[in-house]
């Protein structure tokens, strides 16, 4: 039980990472780490609903990216600017990430354009905030969400191409069961199901439930601190409903297991529990999951492969074992699985 970063460390040849997704989502490779047995095994994602029991319940985020990366230029000068919408406030000002040459300035105008150039937003920068993000209000009056879906591109990890997007991404990085549009990342685990294995697992007497994370930018920031206790958490906003959190009592009432769906299904189901029992909850949440942490609601997790030195690799590690999951991780590269966002999966029970 390690708090040191350096010992979330772990060489990974680059070839492993996955740059576009498998034609078939659920032919995603599965590997099974057992606690009990302390064994792994191997499978495909599309075996599931052999891999899980009658009554078990799936728990999936059903939070929707937003196409948030802005590029464009500044209205002035013509110089290249970037921009990430993090989020809108009750005025209609946008919460940005910016990036460009030189320093921008309190009032000037910025212009991002569509990938085919068709569409284009200008928008006024206000005031610079805290931790470089800054305060714009785009020129038109439609809602935001809209005026991204229009202009903006999809928000891809840089270890994916670059960051660049195909327009195939704009269905690919996005579950086939997104809801509630407000992530600026896809939560990765569930971009492995398909409507046809839901209807598989369902047949089963799997449960399938929701709840909501949206998750922020910072979730593939690596920890930069020595000691885990150093490091400040991101906060992201979630929800878990009262009918859910029903649905969830019953299921471990009868025998069933939580299954969590991705750390971001964690991260709402603990949070939700952190009173020691299973309530609806609504809110933000910087619960950062490192040991010594007593897991509450959740009795199973599928997981991708999570980057080095990063939160949520720690929450595995911290969920599954420290020993059992670092030999998981050696196997996997081993292997040859696929790395993070596109890449394969791996279920701890």
């Amino acid at each position: 039980m390690t708090k040191h970063t350096s010992d979330y460390d772990y060489p990974l040849p680059r070839e492993l990472i996955a740059q576009r997704p498998l034609k078939n989502r659920a032919d995603a490779r599965l590997m099974l780490v057992d606690r009990q047995s302390q064994s792994v095994s191997h499978h495909h994602v599309r075996d599931l609903p052999d891999l899980l029991r009658p009554n078990d319940c799936l728990v999936f985020n059903d939070t929707r990216v937003v196409p948030a990366r802005l590029v464009g230029e500044r209205a002035d000068t013509g110089g290249r600017w970037e921009g990430l919408f993090l989020a809108a406030d009750d005025s209609g000002a946008w919460k940005m990430l910016c990036k460009t040459r030189g320093r921008l300035r309190e009032g000037e105008r910025v212009v991002a354009h569509s990938p085919d150039h068709r569409h284009e937003l200008t928008i006024r920068l206000l005031l610079k905030q805290e931790g470089g993000i800054w305060l714009g209000r785009p020129e038109s009056e439609e809602p935001a969400f809209e005026l991204l879906e229009r202009v903006g591109r999809v928000p891809l990890p840089c270890y994916i191409r670059g960051g660049v997007m195909m327009e195939s991404d704009r269905a690919a990085y996005q579950t086939v069961y997104a809801r509630h549009p407000g992530s600026a990342a896809a939560p990765t685990a569930g971009l492995h199901f398909t409507e046809l294995l839901l209807e598989r697992i369902a047949a089963r007497g799997i449960g399938l439930l929701h709840v909501t994370l949206h998750v922020g930018i910072d979730t593939f920031r690596p920890i930069s601190t020595e000691s885990l206790d150093e490091h400040r958490m991101h906060s992201e906003w979630g929800r878990l409903n009262a009918e859910t959190a029903v649905r969830l009592r019953q299921c471990r009432k009868s025998g069933g297991r939580i299954v969590a769906v991705g750390t971001t299904s964690v991260r709402v189901l603990e949070s939700a529990a952190a009173g020691g029992a299973l309530n609806a909850w609504e809110g933000t949440t910087d619960l950062f999951i490192r040991p010594p942490y007593r897991f509450q609601a959740v009795d199973a997790l599928m997981t991708n492969f999570h980057l080095p030195r990063s939160t949520l690799l720690v929450l595995v590690r911290t969920f599954g074992g420290d020993t059992l999951l670092k030999r998981a991780y050696q196997e996997a590269v081993e292997q040859r699985y696929r790395f993070y966002s596109y890449g394969d999966a791996m279920l701890i029970v």
